[in-house]
């Protein structure tokens, strides 16, 4: 799984010059909480909610509302930005984003290659990779296995559900540490689903689920 295929590729960004007044109404507009801050086509630097509000006047300031109105609107993005920002290429691995993501505790990477962004991914667009690659959503029926982690377990599956002539749109493995492992198969189509059990069973799997699912959309 590539950056490139889960990334959100319409950014909305602003310019060093753009006062955080209205960086802030259009993280409000669009309901976002970050923007990437890009000059001369290239990215150099992050603004966020955090930013933000670190720059702007404490509640206890003795300023009124129209002199800190004044202030936001006098102050440029580019003095507040995070110039250091972390970013990945758009041909790295989905999992080297979250790794990146978990190791420096953010929400967001640009995602940029030879200074130029393309794209920007989230902790939202890897929820919805999360959801899109388990098969969440889909008419149509799970089955979770629970097997011995050996040569040749999922192609045993794989032919048991072919054999009645049914699709495979999903699989996910989870390894436990007993040295078992966990095969979740999203089936396509209307079946006889204690039938297919039975079979599992007669072929020595131990099925924990099966279940139908429905569309989400």
């Amino acid at each position: 799984m590539a950056v490139k295929d889960f990334m959100t590729k319409k950014v909305i960004y602003v310019s060093p010059d753009t006062t955080v007044s209205a960086a802030a109404d259009l993280m409000r507009e669009h309901h976002i909480h970050r923007l990437p801050v890009i000059e001369s086509d290239k990215l150099v630097g992050l603004v966020t909610e955090g930013t933000i509000a670190e720059a702007s006047p404490s509640k206890a300031t003795s300023l009124s509302i129209y002199e800190m109105n004044y202030l936001l609107n006098k102050t440029k993005v580019g003095q507040i930005m995070i110039k250091q920002v972390i970013t990945v290429s758009k041909l790295a691995s989905l999992e080297d984003a979250v790794d990146l993501m978990l190791r420096h505790s953010i929400g967001v990477l640009p995602v940029v290659d030879n200074d130029v962004i393309s794209g920007i991914i989230t902790d939202k667009d890897v929820f919805k990779a999360f959801l899109a690659v388990s098969g969440y959503g889909e008419d149509g029926v799970r089955v979770r296995l629970i097997t011995d982690d050996t040569v040749g377990v999922l192609e045993k599956i794989v032919h048991l559900i072919s054999e009645e002539n049914l699709n495979i749109s999903n699989t996910v493995n989870i390894p436990r540490q007993d040295g078992k492992v966990i095969i979740e198969v999203q089936i396509d189509g209307e079946f006889d689903i204690d039938q297919l059990k039975q079979k599992f069973v007669q072929n020595g799997f131990n099925v924990d689920g099966i279940t139908r699912t429905s569309s989400k959309n």
